[in-house]
């Protein structure tokens, strides 16, 4: 039986699975987790050689589970998290910590470096992390010959070689989503140098590389087993999900919050609420990314000491809208909109509110309008929401569920399988590895649903329109004046 392995990189831990290629059923599962050191505010860092321990931890895992023949592994996908950036020096080792997505020390040089070639780019891009580097550790900075992504970095691991995929270089600053190549004027607008030290690019339906020995020996794998292009965790959850026709929505419950769907043509948001990724398919990927989303209810979580199970019992006690309770939830600032400088605030305190289930509620809805928000403005550039795939940790929570039917107005459904970015890994790396384009690969083999479908209920959508209209004017009161800063 050939088998493929896929792998996901995350923010809280890395994640595989092994997957059987003819039938996408999952063989075996492993995981390890990561925590994310602040060193300054706004700071948010991780030191690559951790993933590689993680990655390795997990795929050793997962090779483990009963039945499973690790020699029988024919390829393998990767899965990342966007946007990091990983230095190395002329050894390819890291120069410094890898700066992570949500990382917001670098918002001036955002701003900075967005004024230079006339676009917004968020904090959490790739490119303002660079700027940073060399303007706050030039000795750092000097040193650098490479510079990748978390998942180009676990290629690298992989294969010993640097390449990276159209996808996950959409969200670094300095590539062009529409021509679908590097930014020549971004890049020099960083540095000179820069265009030297980015890894090449990889189609969609390519072999990137091949295991090489000494990972194939830390793995547990036979080497020179093809490695695909990889991609983006969110690249990878839409694969996951059987999300590569238009019209298909996912939206994704995670530290970020994303909600994204495949498309035939490069959609441009002048606004840059939208970001005009490529897929993993070889077209595009439309979306909006929040940067606080299950992060939200987990702080909820730690001010009470109560689990999640009896946090969200008292919150379903709770009226929509918490009793006049709004958490804008921008603990980490915010990308979209482009608030870097902004912070989670509690608004509509009375005696009694400060209670969990009140507190948890309004959590959940905050993260929940955070992404309405952007949802009208997929509309209007031709991505309507007409029903909901919905992928990530937050996905499994009943009540999470029952306020984005309601809050998207929209019903939702849920792939079987929950660790959509390790699947979607897993896809790309079968398709490759049997000479299928991905995106045929992936219709013909669609990821298995649950049978659940929330239905949205008519009273609670008109609720939560006024609940997001309230929502969107008190963030724009406190925070819109911060874009010009």
């Amino acid at each position: 039986m050939a088998i493929v392995l896929g792998i996901d990189l995350g923010t809280q831990g890395a994640k595989a699975l092994v997957v059987d290629a003819a039938s996408g059923r999952v063989l075996g599962r492993g995981a390890s987790p990561l925590s994310v050191d602040a060193p300054r505010p706004g700071a948010a860092e991780q030191g690559p050689d951790a993933w590689i321990d993680a990655v390795t931890q997990a795929v050793r895992g997962a090779l483990a589970a009963p039945g499973v023949d690790a020699a029988a592994v024919c390829a393998v996908g990767v899965s990342g998290q966007q946007h990091g950036c990983v230095a190395l020096d002329a050894a390819d080792r890291p120069v410094r910590p890898a700066k992570l997505w949500c990382d917001t020390e670098c918002t001036d040089e955002a701003r900075e470096f967005g004024a230079r070639i006339g676009r917004s780019v968020p904090a959490g891009f790739t490119a303002p992390k660079l700027v940073w580097m060399k303007s706050r550790e030039p000795a750092n900075f000097a040193r650098v010959r490479r510079v990748l992504l978390p998942h180009d970095w676990v290629n690298l691991f992989l294969t010993g070689d640097a390449f990276t995929d159209c996808g996950d270089a959409s969200g670094t600053g300095y590539f062009d989503a529409v021509a679908r190549t590097y930014d020549r004027r971004a890049m020099d607008a960083v540095d000179p140098g820069l265009h030297a030290m980015v890894p090449r690019l990889v189609g969609a339906d390519a072999v990137g590389g091949t295991l090489r020995a000494a990972a194939a020996h830390a793995l547990g794998l036979r080497a020179g087993i093809p490695v695909s292009a990889g991609s983006g965790d969110n690249m990878m959850s839409a694969l996951g999900a059987g999300a590569v026709d238009h019209g298909t929505l996912v939206v994704s419950l995670g530290t970020s919050g994303t909600l994204f769907g495949p498309a035939d043509r490069a959609v441009v948001d002048p606004t840059g609420l939208i970001a005009p990724f490529c897929d993993a398919t070889g077209r595009w990927l439309p979306l909006l990314c929040t940067m606080n989303c299950t992060v939200v209810t987990e702080e909820v979580r730690t001010c009470f000491g109560l689990p999640h199970g009896q946090l969200t019992e008292l919150a379903t006690a709770e009226p929509i809208g918490a009793g006049g309770v709004t958490f804008l939830p921008y603990l980490q600032g915010e990308r979209a909109p482009n608030w870097p400088h902004a912070r989670g605030v509690i608004h509509g305190l009375e005696p009694g509110s400060m209670r969990p289930g009140p507190l948890y509620r309004a959590a959940l809805e905050g993260a929940t309008l955070a992404l309405v928000h952007g949802a009208s403005r997929l509309a209007a550039l031709g991505l309507p929401a007409r029903e909901l795939c919905v992928v990530g940790g937050g996905s499994r929570n009943a009540l999470w569920r029952r306020i984005l039917a309601d809050a998207f107005g929209v019903p939702l459904r849920f792939p079987a399988e929950p660790e959509s970015a390790a699947l979607g890994a897993a896809l790309q790396a079968a398709a490759v590895a049997s000479g299928t384009a991905v995106s045929a690969f992936v219709r013909a083999r669609r990821p298995p649903m649950s049978p659940d479908v929330v239905e949205p209920i008519d009273a609670n959508v008109r609720a939560y329109r006024d609940l997001a209209t309230r929502f969107d004017a008190l963030g724009e009161r406190l925070f819109g004046a911060v874009t010009s800063r």
